[in-house]
């Protein structure tokens, strides 16, 4: 009897270890399973906030872009405008004084090339 007994115990603490460790994992699944629930939440909350936040700076971008270019336009015929100035400018000084006009071209030359041999002649000396 005493055998008996000592299996029927033995059976009890098995069984009860058992039902203790299915408890141990249904509660570990209730946690898991609202950690996982919370966190699903808290992303789809993130998503609605930051939704209108990347869609405010995709178009401050695209207006800081367009200011840029339209930026690049405007000085771009602004320097156009003063070169075609300074070509009419020229051509209207040329044809107003072109004695003037050649000699100042001729020693525009003259210095230009005493410089071309100044820095050539220095560099051979190196």
């Amino acid at each position: 009897m005493i055998t008996n007994a000592n299996a029927q115990t033995s059976g009890n603490l098995a069984d009860r270890a058992a039902s203790s460790a299915d408890h141990a994992i249904r509660s570990t699944q209730y946690a898991v399973n609202g950690a996982l629930d919370t966190l699903a939440a808290n992303v789809q909350d993130l998503r609605h906030h930051t939704a209108p936040l990347l869609e405010r700076a995709t178009g401050q971008a695209s207006a800081l872009a367009h200011r840029g270019a339209d930026s690049v336009r405007a000085t771009s015929q602004q320097v156009r405008a003063a070169a075609r100035q300074t070509s009419d400018d020229t051509k209207g000084y040329i044809r107003d004084e072109p004695v003037k006009a050649m000699l100042i071209a001729a020693a525009t030359g003259a210095v230009l090339m005493a410089l071309v041999n100044l820095l050539g002649h220095s560099r051979r000396q190196r």
